[in-house]
């Protein structure tokens, strides 16, 4: 008679899980990170952005923000990672609440 196994009939068990990581671990360092609020809604997901500093940016929503819906929208604090190579192109990658 054959043992029976435990665990599930999953296969990969915990060794195949990936765990997220923190979004505000800079795993991206070379990004730069600056704060602002969305002024203006192009089509296509593109929003335009004055930071803090008064710089405007035109961006789009991360991938992960799009994959959870995140909805932002005119008037919304959010995070904008950008480019060192393009400052004017960005990432929204956090809204504030």
């Amino acid at each position: 008679m054959a043992t029976k196994r435990r665990g599930g009939g999953g296969g990969r068990g915990r060794r195949g899980r990936q765990e997220f990581e923190d979004p505000d671990d800079d795993s991206r360092d070379d990004h730069i990170k600056l704060d602002g609020t969305i002024t203006n809604v192009f089509a296509g997901g593109q929003f335009e952005i004055e930071t803090d500093a008064g710089t405007k940016v035109r961006a789009q929503l991360c991938g992960r923000m799009r994959k959870f819906r995140i909805r932002v929208i005119l008037g919304d604090r959010v995070t904008v990672a950008l480019s060192p190579y393009d400052l004017t192109h960005g990432m929204i990658i956090y809204r504030a609440k």
